[in-house]
């Protein structure tokens, strides 16, 4: 890949990026071309923001493959992004082990066929022991369902008198929704030009930087990812308190390490 991009050690980046990757069927329209050919494009712009990830340091990188409503589109499509996602597992996970890169999916796998299911857990298996990345897919995904299925299982916890209605609180809630067991997204980054977050990680992200850019998800590339980077650096993050209380926490921090 040429034009790497490396970005300065002193920038505080975001531990975990999260990307709606959006624009693969408008970018082939544009071309000329049938929708599928902006998904196999697209899946080189996958590797290309997995490089830049690993590259900069960013611990995790969850990517929005495939929602719940994706189900909705027409069939052929449909079934050319199950064929690529499952060429893409066998092709890709051998490089995801050699560069440390842990791959999981998070989502409601049963949906999927026993073939891809079972390319799933291999691939996960596979790449088990790596730490340097986390690499998250989200497919077959809706935040709904999500925060949903943390509740049946707390109902349920609670119906087996493991826990009483009263334990259930934000914490508890949050201890079973996907992705519980890493940081929080810091950055949500959407290509296309839309301006929502499409039942992505609702929980997760509460208090996560949103940045929207007009490319297109097969033209993302280190640049775009830069961009993004850029913006969330600039930003002062809160987290419900005021600009004097940030800044007299960051004099603190500053006063301790002298």
């Amino acid at each position: 890949m040429t034009g790497k991009t490396h970005l300065k050690a002193d920038i505080l980046l975001p531990r975990h990026v999260a990307i709606i990757m959006d624009g693969n069927g408008r970018w082939a329209t544009a071309q000329g071309k049938r929708r599928t050919s902006g998904h196999r494009a697209g899946a080189e712009a996958v590797r290309k923001a997995i490089t830049f990830a690993r590259r900069n340091g960013i611990e995790a990188l969850t990517l929005f493959a495939f929602s719940s409503e994706n189900w909705g589109r027409p069939a052929r499509e449909v079934n050319v992004l199950m064929e690529l996602f499952m060429t893409v597992l066998k092709r890709e996970v051998g490089e995801l082990a050699e560069n440390n890169i842990r791959l999981r999916l998070i989502g409601d796998v049963t949906g999927f066929s026993n073939r891809l299911q079972k390319q799933i857990r291999i691939a996960e298996e596979k790449t088990a022991h790596c730490n340097a990345l986390v690499l998250n897919i989200a497919a077959n995904y809706g935040g709904r369902w999500d925060i949903a299925q943390a509740a049946q299982t707390l109902a349920q916890r609670a119906v087996e008198g493991e826990i009483s209605s009263a334990d259930i609180d934000e914490t508890l809630l949050a201890k079973h929704v996907c992705l519980a067991d890493g940081p929080e997204p810091d950055l949500l980054i959407r290509t296309g030009g839309d301006i929502r977050i499409s039942n992505f990680l609702l929980w997760q992200l509460a208090y996560a930087e949103l940045y929207f850019t007009e490319t297109l998800w097969p033209d993302f590339d280190d640049m775009t990812f830069a961009a993004a980077i850029d913006c969330f650096v600039r930003r002062e993050r809160r987290f419900g308190l005021t600009s004097a209380q940030i800044q007299q926490l960051a004099g603190s921090d500053n006063e301790h390490e002298d």
